[in-house]
Parts: structure tokens; C-alpha cells; sequence
């Protein structure tokens, strides 16, 4: 009744297009884009741009940020996967892990977590298979002063 046997033509993505998030606005919810974002706001969620993202320094993200380049001058918490460049502003903090093939952090940002460089983002949903040298080093109060001493020498 309501259908159209017209040929359904495939949907053109414009990645040439800037959707932004202003100061004051809250989101909850994944945000999804082909163009690029720019946020200023706060978002309680994921962000998945196929293009270039922009954390303003008022901006918060609660949430993963997975972009094929980044500017982040605000706060994330989670973790950030880049295909290509991402740029930390003076006024960026992130609590969380990054993953980008280039990274430049300006002097005054804070970064909390760890950073894999020089890989892809399709890359780092491998899993890391590198075996690591696990080190296993117990604590045992010493009996005497002596002990302890001697305990100290040992570790030096």
C-alpha cells in the first residue's frame, strides 16, 4: 500500500558536513558521523566519527572517542582510538587509553592511561599479543632491624 518499486538509491554520505554540540547542551547517547563534529557541550557516550572530531575546552565526553582525527582541548573520560592525528590542547584531560597512529601533546595537558602509537585503529581491536616479563615481588615484614637492612642491601 505504501511501498515504492522505485530503484532505492544507496544513501551519498557528505563527510564535508560539521554537526556541533554548544556549551550547555548535554547528550546521552552514541553519536555516529560521517562528516565531522565539533562538541562544546557535554556528551554521555560514545563518539564514532568517520572524520575529524573537535573537544572544545568546555567539552566533556563520558564515553569512547574513535575518530579518524582528533583535537581535544577539553575532558574525556574513556578511551580514544585515532586513525591518524591526535592533537591534546593545553586544556585537555583524559582519564583513559589512547590508540592513534600520531600523537602531539601541548604542554599543560594531562593524559591518564596508556598510549599505543603507530598502529591503526583497525589494528588495535586486535588483541595486544605481546607476552610480557611478569614480576612477582612480595612484601615480607622483617623479623629484626638486621633483616630489614639486609633486605634493603639485596634490592639495591
Amino acid at each position: 500500500m505504501f511501498s515504492n518499486n522505485q530503484d532505492k538509491k544507496p544513501k551519498v554520505e557528505d563527510s564535508s558536513s560539521t554537526s556541533n554540540i554548544g556549551k550547555g547542551t548535554t547528550i546521552q547517547g552514541d553519536i555516529i558521523t560521517t562528516g565531522n563534529i565539533s562538541v562544546e557541550g557535554e556528551v554521555k557516550g560514545n563518539v564514532n566519527c568517520q572524520a575529524k572530531v573537535a573537544l572544545g575546552s568546555s567539552s566533556y565526553v563520558e564515553g569512547k572517542v574513535m575518530a579518524e582525527n582528533a583535537i581535544i582541548a577539553g575532558e574525556i573520560q574513556g578511551s580514544i582510538e585515532v586513525g591518524e592525528l591526535l592533537t591534546l590542547k593545553p586544556t585537555a584531560v583524559i582519564h583513559g587509553d589512547i590508540t592513534t597512529n600520531k600523537l602531539i601533546v601541548e604542554a599543560g595537558a594531562t593524559f591518564n592511561g596508556s598510549c599505543r602509537m603507530g598502529v591503526s585503529v583497525s589494528e588495535s581491536d586486535l588483541s595486544y599479543t605481546d607476552e610480557l616479563e611478569e614480576t612477582t615481588d612480595e612484601y615480607v615484614e622483617p623479623e629484626s632491624e638486621s633483616e630489614s637492612e639486609e633486605a634493603q642491601s639485596r634490592t639495591i
